[in-house]
């Protein structure tokens, strides 16, 4: 996989990740607009994918001796290492944004004191339910 852009054959602002960009084995999600998390999540992904099978096809190649795909592995591994931060930034940004959006659903901390009252409170009440 070549990682490359080639200024020459796209205007600029072309490409997978310009809103409105087509990329090579994009789908038309990508199509009108800026990337929808979720959606940027799957492009990540796809590009991990890719260069991660690359790579595994680099390593099958040395195994059977092939030594001219060596100097092409340490590339690979770079871009695998890209494409792993590509995926899990991408992943965080869509959790804040789930964050954001949900808002303030709790104070985000375990209160053990209202827990304690509050099992002491269910415990007075099946005691003189129980007669116990």
């Amino acid at each position: 996989m070549d990682m490359r852009h080639d200024t020459g054959r796209e205007p600029p602002g072309a490409g997978p990740f310009v809103a409105g960009g087509e990329g090579e084995g994009l789908d038309a999600r990508l199509s009108g607009g800026p990337l929808a998390p979720e959606v940027a999540i799957d492009v990540a992904g796809d590009i991990f994918r890719e260069v991660a099978e690359e790579l595994h096809k680099l390593r099958i190649g040395i195994r059977r001796g092939e030594v001219e795909q060596a100097d092409k592995t340490g590339k690979a591994v770079r871009d695998l290492r890209v494409a792993t931060a590509l995926v899990l930034e991408e992943r965080t940004r869509v959790d804040k944004l789930r964050k954001d959006i949900a808002g303030d659903v709790g104070p985000g901390t375990l209160d053990l004191d209202a827990a304690r009252d509050e099992i002491g409170r269910r415990l007075a009440c099946l005691r003189r339910a129980g007669g116990g």
